[in-house]
């Protein structure tokens, strides 16, 4: 039980960090600086592409998971 708690810690936070690398990485390869000051369209477009690689690598994550059968009971 503990291993695959362990398993699914681990799998959930790699997609999330993962995907929010990606997903930082696409936007300063299109000019959308996370970091930049104040709220202009790059900061607000880097902050979304973030979001959006995170969240889609925790679904991949879980859809690994599933496929492998970790989560079944």
């Amino acid at each position: 039980m503990t291993n695959k708690l362990l398993i699914e810690g681990l799998s959930d936070a790699v997609g999330f960090v993962g995907g929010a690398l990606l997903g930082f990485w696409a936007g300063r390869l299109l000019g959308l600086d996370l970091f930049a000051p104040g709220y202009g369209y790059a900061s607000i477009g880097g902050i979304v592409l973030v979001g959006l690689g995170s969240g889609l690598g925790l679904q991949v994550a879980r859809r690994w998971r599933n496929a492998r059968g970790e989560d079944k009971e």
